[in-house]
């Protein structure tokens, strides 16, 4: 650790954490053969990610899987703070309905409703439900999707719309949510995504990724939406799979364990259904990919190896350390101009436990203190690379 610096950014930004719920108790580390919902686990879940003080739980879509507007609704009834972030694929969902659906959880949860776009990453997973467009309109339909979101909500008077993909006439005035408007978050790392994410969005979401290629991103997102005239930014969500333990060699040694494990589980899903195995069509995954192939670690605590046993699905890149250099990782990112900083575990329940007991508090406790001093606090450190003294990772990958 180092002693505490001037602090040479601006006052850190409203930092919110998120975390994804989970039906069952089925893990990476531990497949359970099950598609349901197991309903006292999931109460258990949600509420374990409250008593942690997360800010908001996603609700993921695909085509196998629960229906996110269901269990962003359950979700909202079995907690009394926790926001929901309903993810929707415009394919499956008409946009004026899903303004209808959306506006009425926000009443029904006083304000907590927020929505993730999806466009697409995968053609396969499109056609499982119907949809065949390219990927670049895929984006161009996310694009009308948004303008027609917002229109419902605050339009007035009934409006015609006659546009590439949607067409009605007289609608409106639609129901309207909790406040003003609804959240919009859409990610991706296609020039469509980009364009899109960064003129219309109000959060941008990325995987994790080198502090400096991310950087470079962030700037990017920001570029668009100055040109787009926008007076505001979108704000930057960023997404890790921590694996912490009480010292940074422990930490290790489990995520060395942990990869094995991951990676004999996504084998065996790739032989059942040997498309997933196959190169990834979204440019998130290919980054990953690229990652993982140039390096294990990089910065203060990314690890990709995690990314590479899954074929860069989904995000799968983890933060590996204590408590306290995993928070000091968060807080880097957090310097970049991250404000939603997305953690979730490969050991989901036991994993929101130890996240809310020992990671965000130390994460607070350090932005108080800058606020209250305009000075880093002892959680600054430079980049030691997560290892504790006399470890060594390379030699430890080595032997396995």
């Amino acid at each position: 650790m180092t002693s505490p610096s001037p602090l040479p950014l601006t006052a850190s930004p409203t930092v919110e954490f998120i975390s994804m719920s989970h039906l069952n108790p089925s893990t990476e580390l531990n497949p359970i053969p099950t598609r349901g919902v197991d309903p006292a686990y999931f109460r258990r879940y949600v509420r374990a990610l409250e008593d942690a003080e997360f800010d908001y739980t996603l609700l993921p879509y695909g085509s196998g899987s629960a229906d996110s507007f269901v269990l962003a609704s359950a979700v909202g009834q079995l907690t009394e703070r926790l926001r929901t972030i309903v993810a929707v694929r415009p394919n499956t969902v008409f946009p004026l309905v899903a303004a209808q659906q959306l506006a009425t959880l926000d009443q029904l949860t006083d304000g907590r409703a927020v929505v993730h776009l999806i466009s697409g990453g995968s053609d396969a997973e499109q056609a499982r439900q119907g949809d065949y467009l390219p990927k670049d309109r895929r984006y161009a339909r996310t694009s009308e999707f948004i303008d027609l979101l917002r229109r419902a909500w605050t339009e007035t008077e009934p409006f015609d719309h006659d546009g590439e993909f949607y067409r009605f006439e007289g609608f409106g005035p639609g129901f309207a949510p909790y406040g003003k408007t609804i959240p919009i978050s859409i990610g991706g790392q296609s020039d469509a995504a980009f364009q899109v994410g960064g003129a219309k969005a109000d959060i941008f979401s990325f995987w994790g990724e080198p502090l400096a290629d991310l950087r470079s991103e962030i700037d990017r997102v920001n570029g668009i939406a100055e040109r787009a005239g926008r007076t505001d930014r979108p704000r930057i969500w960023v997404t890790f799979r921590p694996i912490i333990a009480p010292t940074d060699e422990l930490a290790w040694r489990k995520a060395y364990d942990y990869v094995d494990r991951i990676g004999n589980t996504f084998r065996s899903v790739a032989g059942q259904r040997p498309g997933i195995a196959a190169a990834p069509q979204n440019v998130g995954s290919q980054r990953a990919l690229s990652f993982a192939d140039k390096s294990d670690v990089y910065d203060r605590a990314l690890w990709t190896r995690t990314a590479a046993a899954t074929n860069g699905a989904g995000s799968a890149t983890a933060l590996v350390g204590s408590p306290e250099t995993v928070a000091a990782a968060i807080l880097d990112y957090i310097d970049l101009g991250a404000s939603l900083v997305s953690i979730r575990g490969y050991d989901t329940l036991n994993d929101v436990i130890d996240y809310g007991r020992y990671v965000l508090p130390l994460v607070r406790q350090e932005l108080a203190h800058r606020a209250a001093t305009g000075h880093r606090g002892s959680l600054q450190g430079d980049h030691p690379g997560a290892l504790a003294p006399g470890f060594d990772a390379a030699e430890l990958a080595g032997a396995r």
